[in-house]
């Protein structure tokens, strides 16, 4: 299969402080495909749209809301059902991620040996929010790995790449950051085998605005289990 454009989806809730920047990293990213942007606006109330409507306006993103906060997973559906691009891919608008890891996770797409890849971090020192979110990341990925008969490193990335088509059949319908489980254990259900690359990562505090919270881990053991055992 050939590719042309690449959708990636930036889901935000009160990003006003980093999104256009966010935006602006991706836009300059030199990648192998042309880029769609799709900002989904998860009912902010800081202003975060307001930051990207001349971006809006030059056509240089697409501006998605949502009247009320509804999750990653609800903005990612959101995104999928309007996105043009072959491939879609998933980004944080907090500048956690570098935009311009997405050239590593498409270089296996294109070339036709995988069609899902995700991208790693490594959690040095000077990157890692806290021991115990990685840990817990750990025991999430060893439960995934056990529960599918696979081994994964880094099952809560938000750097997630694969044909948009692919995306839509999972029938995602979690809506908050457990989709990150929904839709890796779906994929795998599916028999795909999920290419890692390293990336750079840079975590951000609880006062910059962290959001997930040791619930949230929770939920993406219960999502691993109840994807396996009922397959939706």
């Amino acid at each position: 299969m050939s590719y042309s454009l690449l959708t990636v989806v930036i889901p935000v809730h009160n990003e006003r402080a980093t999104v256009r920047e966010a935006v602006g990293r991706l836009l300059k990213a030199e990648l192998p495909l042309s880029v769609e942007t799709i900002v989904v606006d998860d009912g902010s109330t800081d202003g975060t749209v307001e930051e990207l409507l001349d971006l809006r306006d030059r056509g240089e993103v697409r501006i998605l809301r949502h009247a009320r906060n509804r999750g990653k997973g609800a903005a990612i559906r959101s995104a999928l059902e309007a996105a043009n691009g072959e491939v879609f891919a998933v980004l944080d608008g907090d500048l956690e991620y570098d935009p311009a890891d997405f050239k590593a996770l498409l270089e296996p797409i294109i070339n036709g040996e995988a069609h899902v890849a995700y991208g790693t971090r490594l959690f040095g020192a000077h990157s890692a929010f806290s021991f115990w979110y990685v840990l817990g990341n750990k025991a999430i990925n060893f439960a995934a790995s056990a529960l599918y008969n696979t081994w994964l490193s880094d099952l809560s990335t938000c750097l997630k790449v694969a044909e948009t088509d692919l995306w839509r059949s999972l029938d995602l319908r979690s809506d908050g950051f457990d989709v990150d489980a929904e839709a890796t254990a779906k994929f795998l259900r599916r028999g795909e085998r999920i290419y890692e690359a390293p990336i750079t990562y840079r975590a951000r505090s609880r006062r910059e605005g962290k959001k997930v919270r040791p619930r949230d881990g929770l939920r993406h053991l219960w999502t691993l289990f109840r994807v396996r055992i009922r397959g939706a």
